[in-house]
């Protein structure tokens, strides 16, 4: 069964949003509330589709939304969040009140990015660039490290971080043997007697 299409191609709008259209769909959602977006445009007096005019609400003329640049601790929370959450735009969004998924996603796109990599951190996974190894082993240690803190470091954690950096403190198993060897694959056959 085929879906009815929500508009007739024929007599509808393209293109940029007047000012009298935008002033009719900020009428309507005042008067009616949110919803309904397939009957809104007939019910507004819109030459549109209802996805055209969810879009431009939900988009540009909520008045709820942040106008203006992003500050440094909104760009600060978008890098974290993004660590955990990959580009689940919605999900960033969700935290950034005042601020749509779209318009953080294209400003990670075209500011953050450049940001994090003129810094040498790759923005996909928050990790410094490192340079290619100059040797082909590489021995990593973590049963020598010594204990500091996150001020001796010179880092800067929230509250949660803290916490979090706490806890694996106090859950840590020091006769762990957590040696790390590192090198390319052999040309070697092995066997293996069984």
């Amino acid at each position: 069964m085929v879906r009815s299409p929500c508009c007739e191609k024929g007599h509808t709008n393209k293109g940029a949003w007047s000012k009298e259209e935008d002033d009719r769909l900020i009428a309507h959602i005042k008067a009616h509330g949110e919803g309904s977006w397939r009957s809104l445009p007939k019910a507004a007096g819109l030459l549109r589709c209802g996805k055209s005019c969810r879009l431009r609400w939900i988009n540009y003329l909520r008045p709820d939304l942040k106008r203006g640049n992003f500050s440094l601790d909104e760009d600060d929370l978008i890098i974290n969040l993004h660590s955990l959450f990959g580009n689940k735009w919605s999900l960033i969004a969700g935290r950034l009140p005042g601020r749509t998924d779209n318009e953080i996603k294209n400003y990670w796109n075209t500011h953050i990015k450049r940001k994090l990599l003129s810094r040498g951190i790759d923005p996909n996974t928050h990790r410094p660039i490192n340079e290619q190894y100059v040797s082909d082993h590489v021995t990593i240690s973590f049963n020598n490290m010594e204990e500091k803190s996150s001020e001796e470091l010179g880092v800067v954690l929230s509250s949660w971080q803290q916490e979090e950096l706490r806890l694996r403190q106090q859950h840590r198993c020091t006769d762990l043997n957590l040696d790390l060897c590192i090198s390319p694959p052999s040309q070697e056959k092995c066997c293996f007697d069984i």
